[in-house]
């Protein structure tokens, strides 16, 4: 699956190899780029690698992996990203967290370097601001699971530049996806859309409702090509939780109530498939 490269982006440092990060990674090797994929430890890399290596077998199982897994240098060292000039910064959706991994970043890559973010809904202009930089910062939100959603959002902050803005839309279809340009506000445009919906189903089970009633109903009624709860319990209930709470956060407004049952899920550790247990049972 190796190609050659004629991308704008020739190494670009990936920080953060978790279920997002290890996808982009893969997925940016795949078109040819070279990757440094960062993270904390040599377990979580590996974790990483093996994710790409099972992705991989699934996506293209007449293929050797090893051409792709010969475009990623997995380090625990941010440093050895450091000539890049593209970063996507893929690490815990906090903004506390993010706003350092920048502030790194931002003192590490040359100046003429592009920061950009996975984040799902968190403020690009306030990751910009702890930045010398603002106008090379943009969002990048790819979708779960990378190698397979054919989505990239991205999104200009109030900073961004119409240059920034222009070659990361460019580069999004280099490496094979479709792009779409959002406006820096929570949500953006898909998850602006899409998690209240699923609020709406988590309320739904809350007054009685029996969840494989809702999917069927959704994906007959609205020919939806999977339910809502189905679509929660893979997503993460956790990860929807943080995100509705961000556009409760955001705008302030009602129609953004996180679902009660919700919070009572992720406290009882009811998290989806990654837990074995959300809306329905796993194990």
């Amino acid at each position: 699956m190796q190609q050659q490269s004629s991308k704008l982006f020739e190494d670009v440092l990936v920080v953060g190899g978790g279920l997002m990060g290890a996808g982009i990674a893969h997925v940016l090797a795949e078109s040819g780029v070279h990757v440094t994929l960062v993270d904390q430890s040599t377990q979580d890399l590996e974790r990483a690698r093996r994710q790409i290596e099972k992705m991989h077998g699934r996506k293209h199982p007449e293929t050797d992996v090893q051409s792709v897994l010969n475009n990623i240098n997995f380090s625990t060292n941010v440093e050895e990203g450091k000539h890049c000039l593209l970063a996507i910064e893929a690490v815990l959706e906090k903004m506390t967290i993010k706003q350092a991994v920048f502030k790194q970043l931002d003192e590490l890559l040359p100046p003429q370097a592009i920061l950009a973010s996975n984040t799902s809904s968190l403020s690009i202009a306030a990751m910009s601001s702890v930045t010398a930089r603002p106008a090379q910062v943009v969002g990048m939100h790819f979708f779960s699971p990378v190698p397979i959603m054919r989505l990239v959002e991205v999104v200009r902050g109030i900073n961004t530049s119409d240059e920034t803005t222009e070659k990361i839309r460019t580069f999004g279809e280099q490496i094979g996806k479709e792009v779409i340009v959002a406006k820096d506000y929570p949500g953006f445009t898909v998850n602006r859309a899409l998690v209240p919906f699923l609020n709406e189903a988590a309320y739904l089970v809350m007054e009685g409702n029996d969840p494989a009633e809702i999917d069927r109903g959704l994906m007959l009624g609205a020919n939806h090509p999977i339910g809502p709860l189905k679509l929660i319990d893979s997503l993460g209930v956790d990860v929807l939780l943080f995100t509705i709470e961000s556009l409760y956060e955001g705008f302030n407004d009602s129609k953004y109530r996180p679902c009660p049952l919700l919070k009572r899920m992720v406290e009882a550790g009811h998290l989806g498939k990654k837990s074995g247990k959300g809306f329905y049972d796993y194990s």
